[in-house]
This record gives structure tokens, C-alpha cells and sequence, in this order.
């Protein structure tokens, strides 16, 4: 059971990552996609010893990696350009070896979306390269933590930009997404609710009209065809204690509706989840965190969250 793993922005904390991880006395089963040459430097700096393997590493210190070339030399916490495009050749590698089953799972490490754009690359974030790059028509940003799931309707755009994109047909395509994956995660039915996109859910039209015209007459078409799903509530009752008892899944309408919430409550043991995909793919839940690349002052609960999550996910699409 290889999952393939992308420590992402070379001069951030994703080599760390891989080269702490290496250090527990475990069967890993973790395949690597990045420079060799990276992993041993970012070890040497950490001082701890590593050994690079193309089978399965099973000792400690033992890292299995698919080698991937940097475009250029790469010093912890100082980005340099000419490796946006290894960032980017990791995924695309990592992904035609879940598409082709050699791995059954993706794990995505931080990567600098302003450092990739600076290069001349058009890059928006994981979750919209991975569906671009897979072919699929619509993915869903989703992040967990124990008693708390949030889905985003729009992931990472301007606000100012947000309403023109909260349209029938999109939002439909998210909740289809959300109702037909969180069974591999255990919920079956699940009730979902989703947030108004303005304050107080729009006022009755006063402070908005995109939940009268758009996502509640969706609702209540969703609720007809048999869908578990209640709203559109302002998003400061959707998060409130009682409602999540109530909810398997908030849907926040943008990005800071909803992921302020769950990091607040679970920072470093929540996990990123792209449904839609034809693969499982999980991320940790930082950044690259370039000021602490190379000084071992990392916490690896993100990254341990996420692979755990993504090996509940596996046994659960095995066992279906």
C-alpha cells in the first residue's frame, strides 16, 4: 500500500517532512516524489541520518523516494525560482502513479502559490491543478478535524470575485460531490448545511439576494430529490456547538468563511481532502513555514493527521 508523498516548496519544510518522518522505527510505506540530493542536504542540516532506498523503507532513517531532478540548487528557507516548475513536475509525476494504482493514496506537502505565479506560471492551488491535471470537471476543497468537516463552494479566489462564482450549476456539482464521497469517510447519508454567503444569510434580500435566488431554491430542489440537507444559515449559527452535533458538514461559501473555524479548532490535526478526484488526496494544513525549514522546530501533527486519514480512506474504498 505505497502512498506517494510531495514535500512541495524545496526551500520550505516539506523535506523536513519527509527526513523526520524517515526517523520512526515503522513500516512507512510512504513513496516520496522529490531530489535525493535535497533529502540528504535538508538531513545533514538537521543532522540526522537518512538512507535513500528504491523499495520499501522499513528501518528507521530509511526514505523510499521516486527521484525527481530540481531545476536548481535549493538552501532551506530561501525560495528560488527556477524550482517552480520541479514543485509542479513532482505533482504531475506523484499523480500518474495514483492514476496508473502503483499508489493508492497522494499526500500533498506546503507549496508557495505566489513563488510558482512569480515564475510565469498560471497556478491557483493543488486542488484546482490536481483537477485540471486529472481531467475531472469539479473538485471539492474539504477540510477535517475530529467533530468538524467544512466544504468550500469557492476555493482560493478574491473575494470581490466570490458572488460572481456562486452560480446553480457549480454549487450543484459541490453538494453532488460532498453527498456521493463522505460515505468513503464513514458518514453515509450525510446531512449537510450549508452557509448563506452574506451577513445573516442575506436579511430577507436586504444585505443580499444570491441565497433567495441561487442556493435556496437549490436547497429546497436537493431536499425533493432526497438529499440530507438543511440552510442557507448565516455562517456564525452554522458553527456554533449545537448545529455541529446536528451536521456531518458545514459548506462555507469561500475560503476565510469557513477555514478560520476549523484551523482555530484543530490546527495542526486537520487535514485538507480534495473530493471528486480519481485518487485519494489529503494535505497537511500549513504553509511552507520557510523560516523554520532546516531548524528540526517542526510539529509533524498535520502530516501524521493526514496520513492516517488518508489510510482510514484507502481501507474504507477497499472494503466497499
Amino acid at each position: 500500500m505505497l502512498v506517494a508523498f510531495t514535500p512541495g516548496e524545496p526551500a520550505g519544510i516539506g523535506p523536513d517532512i519527509a527526513v523526520i518522518y524517515a526517523q520512526q522505527k515503522i513500516n512507512k510505506n510512504l513513496l516520496v516524489f522529490t531530489d535525493p540530493d535535497l533529502l540528504l542536504k535538508r538531513a545533514k542540516r538537521l543532522k540526522l541520518a537518512i538512507k535513500i532506498k528504491e523499495g520499501n523503507a522499513k528501518l528507521k532513517g530509511e526514505i523510499s523516494v521516486f527521484p525527481i531532478k530540481l531545476n536548481a540548487k535549493s538552501k532551506a528557507g530561501i525560495i528560488n525560482l527556477n524550482n517552480a516548475k520541479f514543485v509542479l513536475n513532482s505533482l504531475d509525476v506523484a499523480t500518474k502513479n495514483c492514476l496508473n494504482k502503483t499508489c493508492k493514496a497522494l499526500i500533498t506537502g506546503p507549496v508557495h502559490k505566489g513563488v510558482i505565479n512569480q515564475s510565469g506560471i498560471n497556478f491557483i492551488g493543488h486542488t484546482e491543478y490536481l483537477a485540471n491535471l486529472t481531467n475531472v470537471d469539479k473538485t471539492v476543497m474539504m477540510l477535517a478535524t475530529k467533530g468538524l468537516n467544512v466544504a468550500l463552494a469557492t476555493t482560493h479566489l478574491p473575494l470581490s470575485k466570490v458572488s460572481k462564482n456562486i452560480k446553480t450549476k457549480s454549487l450543484t456539482r459541490t453538494i453532488e460531490i460532498i453527498h456521493n464521497s463522505l460515505p468513503l469517510i464513514g458518514i453515509k447519508k450525510p446531512h449537510i448545511l450549508v452557509c448563506g454567503l452574506n451577513p445573516h444569510a442575506g436579511e430577507g434580500g436586504y444585505l443580499g439576494k444570491e441565497e433567495i435566488e441561487i442556493i435556496n431554491p437549490l436547497i429546497n430542489k436537493l431536499k425533493k430529490n432526497g438529499y440530507n440537507i438543511s440552510g442557507a444559515v448565516p455562517a456564525d449559527t452554522a458553527f456554533t456547538p449545537d448545529s455541529l452535533k446536528k451536521h456531518d458538514v458545514i459548506l462555507a461559501m469561500y475560503h476565510d468563511q469557513g477555514l478560520p473555524v476549523i484551523k482555530s479548532i484543530g490546527f495542526k490535526k486537520t487535514v485538507n481532502v480534495t473530493l471528486g478526484l480519481p485518487f485519494i488526496r489529503t494535505s497537511v494544513d500549513h504553509g511552507t513555514a520557510l523560516d523554520l525549514a532546516g531548524t528540526g522546530n517542526i510539529s509533524l501533527g498535520s502530516f501524521k493527521t493526514a496520513l492516517n486519514y488518508t489510510k482510514m480512506l484507502i481501507k474504507n474504498a477497499q472494503s466497499k
